[in-house]
């Protein structure tokens, strides 16, 4: 089974921990960012969407000219851009890439952060409309005479694009915990996105979407990716500590998190039902599985992705392999300290997990992780890589 690496990009330092509100895109930050993944064996990194945010096509072109192997994952709602305008965009970005780009659907968990860019369907409707908004890409990308098209939420007439994918299609990835998300990725996504929820639930959200798959007729299902902000350290006793601070960091400065989501949200609990799936598994426990932490979810008001994975890289890395045991094949693991975090992560995690899976594919059978990697990561991680 191969398994890749997901982040997600920053364009400059600002992060959860530095409390840094500076929006200004540094591009010299950005490349050296982008290589850090690059040389430290991420696949993949997510170029996020926000209403006040940087573009994230502009953004993904510059990780493209600064690495050679990355793919960029454009996060992409479909209010913001008309379907075939994007596609054209995704197809120029896969070729200036070379066949790297990736696009990621967010329907949009929030009436009043879509309201925000004229957004006005329900959430159900901007399903709806996702689900087309992807059969018109695939459409786009796959004819080369003129068509037409009329539908719920787009119609136009004689349309081709002459901007080819550079393998002839762009990888599509869906993420949700909703019957509507499930629905339209098992049908039509290629990857499908879930947040680090306890092994359990992800089993369940796993076989939900292959089940949708069946019920569209497909023969295969998607690619299962999952997120966690895993919190190491060279000893237990030190990643718990470094956990706690990472935590008293997080609620110190909920006060101002809490104006932000209530200002996103109109003052209302999470409307997405993945947050709300964080925070009620957060409610029945901080510790779930092998290293599973769900007290970063409850501080952030679970906003995004952010249940920890705590350890050792080696309990890290094993709490990793428990979901890939499941069918997860697609791990994103960003940090709270994002720099920091990614250069250790390339140093001590990947490199553990992968060691994993080659014995595995070697010899038929899991192997143990070797104890030489924890006293590599205690004598190299004294002097930590300033962002």
């Amino acid at each position: 089974m191969t398994v890749e690496f997901i982040s997600a990009i920053n364009v400059n330092r600002s992060n959860e921990l530095n409390g840094l509100a500076d929006p200004t895109l540094d591009p010299s930050y950005l490349k050296r960012y982008a290589r850090v993944l690059e040389d430290g064996g991420f696949d993949y990194t997510l170029v996020p969407y926000g209403s006040p945010g940087h573009d994230p096509f502009i953004i993904a072109a510059a990780v493209t000219q600064h690495t050679e192997k990355l793919k960029p994952i454009v996060a992409l709602r479909p209010n913001t851009i008309y379907p075939t305008v994007a596609a054209k965009a995704l197809a120029t970005l896969d070729q200036l890439s070379g066949g790297r780009a990736v696009v990621h659907f967010i329907a949009g968990g929030s009436d009043a952060e879509q309201a925000r860019e004229g957004d006005r369907l329900n959430k159900v409707e901007r399903y709806a409309r996702q689900e087309e908004y992807i059969q018109i890409l695939r459409k786009v990308w796959a004819n080369t005479e003129p068509f037409s098209h009329t539908g719920t939420y787009y119609s136009f007439e004689d349309f081709v694009s002459v901007v080819r994918p550079t393998n002839g299609t762009i990888p599509i990835s869906v993420g949700g915990s909703s019957d509507d998300a499930y629905r339209v990725g098992g049908a039509l996504g290629d990857i499908f996105g879930l947040w680090g929820e306890p092994l359990k639930e992800t089993q369940e959200q796993i076989d939900r979407v292959a089940a949708q798959s069946r019920l569209a007729g497909r023969s295969d299902t998607p690619r299962t990716w999952v997120t966690f902000r895993p919190i190491i350290a060279p000893t237990e006793e030190l990643a718990w500590e470094k956990a706690h601070h990472v935590l008293s960091t997080l609620q110190e400065r909920s006060g101002a998190a809490t104006l932000w989501r209530q200002r996103k949200n109109n003052g209302q609990a999470p409307a997405n039902v993945g947050s709300q799936r964080l925070l009620d598994i957060a409610a029945g426990g901080d510790l779930h599985d092998r290293a599973l932490w769900t007290p970063t979810a409850t501080a952030t008001g679970a906003a995004g992705a952010s249940t920890a994975l705590v350890g050792t890289p080696e309990t890290v890395a094993a709490a990793i392999l428990d979901y890939v045991d499941l069918g997860a094949d697609l791990i994103s693991i960003r940090g709270y300290d994002n720099f920091n975090d990614a250069v250790d992560y390339g140093r001590y995690v990947i490199p553990l997990v992968r060691e994993e899976l080659a014995h595995r594919e070697r010899t038929g059978q899991k192997g143990l992780l070797q104890a030489e990697h924890l006293g590599a990561y205690a004598e190299n991680s004294i002097g930590r890589v300033s962002a």
